[in-house]
């Protein structure tokens, strides 16, 4: 199985730790962020990875190589501007092949265990994303989910929050143009043909998107470790 990281953006929030330095290479604990990822998905059994890059590229393609020093093969997709996250997968899709592939956001911390996703069929689904309980700064979440089904949010309904972590089939991205695109409308068009199961994560998971955070789930992380 093949996955992508998404690790184009700029991390505008997250400036100034983000004017010299890529998101994806800020450390936590003294690993970054893209590093982690790309750990965990070889550990799970993914031998060969694509990374969208365009904002300090150079430094996450010096940063990763070739992938063989962890095992796994990585290829690059080079964006001129970063191309947002359904654009990235759209450009990369020559790259990805025709079977479904894990999707991993840059900027999530986790200790979800990708094996999950490596040992799932879809079936005739399109997409089974992670989901995670909605954290401070989300508080309204993404999505319902009933009987393992995603579904928009209803009034009154429980709701969670997407983890930027999933498994998705290509067939979601096929017919669209090149171009800027969010993944949330990609999704939504899914969810009208209820083709999109989900999973409740509870364990480790943080959006580092700003400063704050960032240095709240380092923390957080040092204070589970001694713990243990």
């Amino acid at each position: 199985m093949k996955a992508m990281i998404l690790a184009a953006g700029k991390g505008e929030r997250m400036r100034p730790l983000t004017q010299q330095c890529p998101k994806p290479l800020l450390m936590v604990n003294g690993s970054t962020l893209l590093e982690r990822h790309i750990t965990a998905l070889v550990t799970a059994g993914v031998s060969d990875i694509v990374i969208n890059v365009s904002y300090l590229a150079d430094q996450i393609i010096d940063f990763c190589g070739d992938g063989s020093r962890w095992g796994c093969n990585i290829e690059f997709s080079i964006e001129g501007e970063p191309l947002e996250t359904a654009g990235g997968v759209i450009q990369a899709l020559p790259k990805l092949g025709t079977d479904p592939f894990i999707l991993v956001s840059a900027d999530v911390l986790t200790d979800f265990d990708h094996r999950a996703l490596v040992e799932h069929s879809l079936g005739s689904d399109w997409a089974s994303l992670v989901l995670v309980p909605n954290p401070e700064h989300h508080p309204e979440g993404d999505f319902g989910l009933s009987d393992g089904r995603v579904s928009l949010v209803s009034a009154g309904g429980d709701s969670f929050t997407y983890s930027g972590v999933g498994l998705v089939s290509p067939m979601l991205f096929h017919s669209l143009e090149t171009g800027k695109r969010r993944i949330r409308p990609v999704f939504d068009r899914a969810l009208e043909s209820n083709c999109v199961e989900g999973r409740v994560w509870t364990g480790v998971w943080s959006d580092v998107g700003t400063p704050e955070r960032l240095e709240l789930a380092a923390l957080q992380e040092r204070d589970q470790t001694r713990a243990s």
